[in-house]
């Protein structure tokens, strides 16, 4: 690892032991490899945007030690600076969706030392409006699931309440009809769902869709006109669907959605944005650290 001053974000807001056991879990292995590592506990929602934002070009790379939310947050603090630091991420959430995009291990320790023997590549970020997003954006079936997660189920469960959630609205969604305009072509469609996916998982379930690039300059857009169990089941156990009748698949720089009435939208889990959307693509905008080859 060749940086000289680190910074480390995590959720401060996480129970003592489960903070103290993660922070030891990755300190030792970091610090030992950095001049300097500065610790820097999230205090209340949005704090890890305002951090990044302030602090962001004072240091060489970033440790995120948290879940999809955290890493969203410092992707929005990151992305609008002029000197940003390569990311290497710890994860510490329920899913870590673009963690297992890049190979990340899942526990901590090994993440961390994967960092210490990793190398930063250039990833993707994507810009809704005015805000931006790492993993995916999406609308409809995905963006009504993560609303209608059950707080105590997601605590019980886990990673699995994001099925259990979609099992639930899928059975109450109606199609909505959406204007679509990729890279200049104007597209109508009804649909359930309309999902732009830079990574490769949602849920922790991998996308069963051949050819995701996160590093190609471009969004894959997927327009799922109908959804019912079987389909579903089949995008959770096979290993690669491919465009039919039922899904539709683009890919573009400039994409603008456009629907009838306005849409919340799902960004990275995050459900704050909504219709009408404008997303382009920012090729190779940020550096994350993933594992070498073994």
């Amino acid at each position: 690892m060749d940086y000289r001053k680190g910074m480390l974000i995590y959720n401060g807001n996480a129970g003592q032991k489960d903070i103290e056991k993660s922070l030891a879990a990755c300190v030792p292995v970091l610090s030992a490899e950095l001049d300097s590592l500065i610790l820097l506990p999230t205090k209340r929602e949005g704090h890890a945007r305002e951090l990044c934002r302030e602090y962001g070009s004072e240091v060489d790379v970033l440790f995120i030690l948290g879940g999809d939310g955290t890493v969203h947050e410092c992707i929005n603090g990151l992305a609008p600076l002029e000197d940003r630091p390569a990311i290497g991420i710890l994860p510490g959430g329920t899913c870590n969706d673009f963690s297992r995009t890049l190979n990340i291990p899942q526990n901590i320790r090994d993440a961390a030392l994967a960092m210490i023997s990793g190398e930063a590549e250039p990833v993707d970020i994507m810009q809704a409006n005015e805000d931006y997003f790492l993993n995916f954006w999406g609308i409809g079936l995905v963006a009504e699931a993560s609303e209608n997660i059950k707080a105590a189920e997601k605590n019980l469960f886990g990673r699995i309440s994001y099925f259990l959630s979609a099992l639930r609205t899928i059975k109450e969604m109606e199609p909505f009809h959406a204007s679509l305009i990729v890279d200049g072509k104007a597209i109508e469609e009804d649909a359930v769902m309309i999902l732009l996916a830079n990574g490769h998982y949602i849920g922790t379930n991998a996308l069963p869709f051949e050819n995701l690039d996160y590093n190609d300059g471009l969004a894959d857009l997927f327009i799922i006109k109908d959804a019912n169990l079987a389909l579903m089941k089949e995008a959770l156990t096979v290993d690669s669907m491919e465009a039919n009748e039922n899904i539709l698949h683009y890919k573009g720089k400039e994409i603008q959605v456009s629907t009838e009435k306005r849409m919340e939208a799902d960004m990275d889990g995050e459900v704050y944005s909504a219709t009408p959307c404008r997303i382009s693509v920012h090729e190779g905008h940020m550096q994350m650290i993933k594992p070498g080859q073994p």
